[in-house]
């Protein structure tokens, strides 16, 4: 029996422990003057504790058993109580569900998130209608609709993300999910334009979950950073084609049925969707090895069987000090995390300016109507679509390379950032063939086909630096993804405000270049992360905690193999023995 004091987890009173001379000086808070260097000294010791007591729960969760264990899915504690961990190749660990599961678990992701994207943009094209029935002039209100959801997206993630690591997936995803449909009817009913407004801002809240949680939700099922990578991409694909199914649905709508069954058909969607949402199962170790847990203690109340996250600590202060900041955490002292909250910002809020512009250029410039308009988004899903073979040709690339043993595929950088080298690009074109192709006397086709590398480059940027942020912080990739997901809303949030001005003043080719330099500054990023980035990562504090603590227990499991090892070929020399 493995004997281990509960207080190792982080669990009880502090208990004499060896370190590694890097832990000691990753633990140790050196002590500077000045203001910046005690708040950096505060946050690299929240980091450290974070990622110890995160680590530690996870060895407890896969701690490989001892022969002479009586069950091999349970270590003995202090004070009496038996830690229940995995078992080796056990069913019930979500890496070891069939394929088939994994696939649902993914489509029914997919189809959350269509719902959630196609949200933020279902009233674009509906929004002179509204205004129309309430009396709202102003065109700075025009934009307010969109915004407010986006508002929603900015405050949502940095909830639903750590919350998602310290709860679980599956309640705090159906609960949003339900809320989602309770506010959209909202939107449906609104008796008025604030109404309208505080319901959107609402429904951006609950939407948000799925864009924060889904990651985790896929490291969760995936350990394998090729197969994960690969769901990714199909994830990230359909977070694209709400946005753009959405115009065309308020468009037409909008002309015909009437504005407000643009939200009756999103609802109804959403209904439909539920049916998958239901049967959705948790994902999260720690609570799946809770309910097990539960479930032997209910069977027999003199047991002592416990999970090591049922054991942590989970007050408020914990939840407010550790798990709430982690994603501001983040963006403040990482910089990779910083890095690519600013690139995909800038291509996001872009993104979200087109629900302005597009009426500008292909209603003002053309004539088309609110429909026809909305179906100019379709060469942007299209472009998102040719986005995936050129991910899964990459991918086989690096998979031969590392076969060959290439010195290049086994550097962190090279797995997905050179997709955003290419993705990069493209989107910068797509801008500037968009700007100077807009013109009376050129086709609409012509700028209309512009958003097949704008599709193409905003999803290959998307794919490879929210795959590097995903890898680079493992178990919290959640709280990653939403540090990224909540800076790149609020860009979202701000710059539309400024496009009808900027078009106003600088034409339609005078502001898409101006939108088209900025992005071809921010390509300098992935080939930054491809240069530097690995001594980024090691002089960043959170992963130097995340690697100290997977090395601690990458060798302890070692150790423990080896145990095992000695204890078979002891218990076989003495059945030699014996049959002499």
């Amino acid at each position: 029996m493995v004997e281990t004091e509960i207080s190792e987890f982080g669990l009880g009173p502090q208990i004499h422990r060896e370190h590694t001379s890097a832990s000691r000086a990753s633990r140790g808070i050196h002590r500077h003057d000045g203001g910046l260097s005690h708040f950096a000294d505060l946050v690299q010791s929240i980091s450290n504790q974070d990622a110890e007591a995160r680590y530690k729960a996870e060895e407890a969760d896969n701690r490989l058993p001892t022969d002479d264990s009586p069950e091999p899915s349970q270590f003995q504690g202090a004070e009496g109580k038996t830690i229940i961990s995995w078992e080796p190749n056990d069913k019930e660990n979500p890496y070891n569900w069939p394929r088939w599961r994994k696939i649902l678990i993914l489509v029914t992701t997919m189809t959350t998130v269509l719902n959630s994207t196609m949200g933020s943009s279902l009233p674009s094209m509906a929004i002179p209608y509204m205004m129309k029935e309430w009396g709202v002039t102003s065109q700075t209100q025009s934009i307010l609709p969109i915004s407010t959801f986006l508002m929603g997206y900015v405050f949502g993630p940095i909830i639903w993300g750590p919350l998602s690591e310290h709860i679980g997936r599956r309640i705090l995803s159906t609960g949003a999910f339900l809320m989602l449909m309770v506010w959209t009817l909202g939107c449906a009913l609104a008796p008025n334009w604030p109404a309208m407004l505080v319901f959107r801002y609402l429904v951006g809240v609950c939407a948000s979950a799925p864009i924060a949680v889904v990651t985790g939700q896929l490291a969760d099922i995936y350990n394998d950073s090729i197969a994960r990578g690969r769901a990714m991409s199909w994830f990230m694909v359909f977070t694209i084609f709400g946005p753009l199914l959405a115009p065309i649905i308020s468009g037409f709508c909008s002309t015909s049925i009437g504005w407000r069954w643009t939200f009756w058909i999103g609802l109804i969607f959403a209904g439909a969707t539920l049916i998958l949402v239901a049967f959705l199962p948790e994902t999260y170790a720690p609570v799946l090895l809770t309910r097990r847990a539960r479930k032997i203690r209910k069977a027999d109340p003199k047991a002592q069987v416990y999970s090591a996250f049922e054991l942590e600590p989970h007050d408020f202060k914990q939840l407010v000090t550790r798990v709430l900041t982690r994603p501001i955490r983040m963006i403040l002292t990482e910089l990779i995390v910083t890095a690519t909250c600013l690139y995909l910002s800038l291509v996001y809020a872009i993104f979200y300016m087109s629900f302005q512009a597009f009426p500008i250029i292909f209603q003002d410039v053309y004539g088309l109507s609110p429909g026809v308009t909305g179906l100019c988004y379709l060469p942007i899903g299209f472009g998102a679509v040719l986005a995936l073979p050129i991910f899964f040709t990459y991918d086989n690339i690096l998979l031969n390379a590392q076969a060959r043993g290439a010195p290049w595929s086994k550097k962190e950088e090279f797995r997905r950032v050179p997709l955003a080298t290419l993705g990069g690009p493209l989107f910068v074109i797509s801008l500037f063939w968009l700007g100077w192709s807009a013109r009376s006397d050129v086709p609409f086709v012509v700028p209309m086909l512009a958003g097949i590398p704008f599709g193409a480059g905003f999803m290959l940027i998307f794919m490879a630096l929210l795959n590097y942020i995903t890898d680079a912080y493992e178990i919290f990739a959640a709280s990653a993804n939403a540090a990224a997901s909540s800076c790149r809303s609020l860009f979202a949030v701000a710059l539309p405000f400024a496009t009808i001005p900027m078009f106003d003043r600088l034409g339609i080719s005078g502001a898409c270049s101006l939108l088209g330099g900025l992005s071809l500054c921010m390509c300098a990023i992935p080939f930054i992360f491809i240069w530097k980035g690995a001594a980024i990562r090691e002089r960043s504090k959170f992963c130097i905690a995340l690697k100290e603590q997977k090395r601690e227990m990458e060798r302890k499991r070692e150790e423990q193999q080896r145990r095992r090892a000695r204890a078979a070929a002891s218990n076989g020399m003495l059945d030699d023995k014996e049959t002499v």
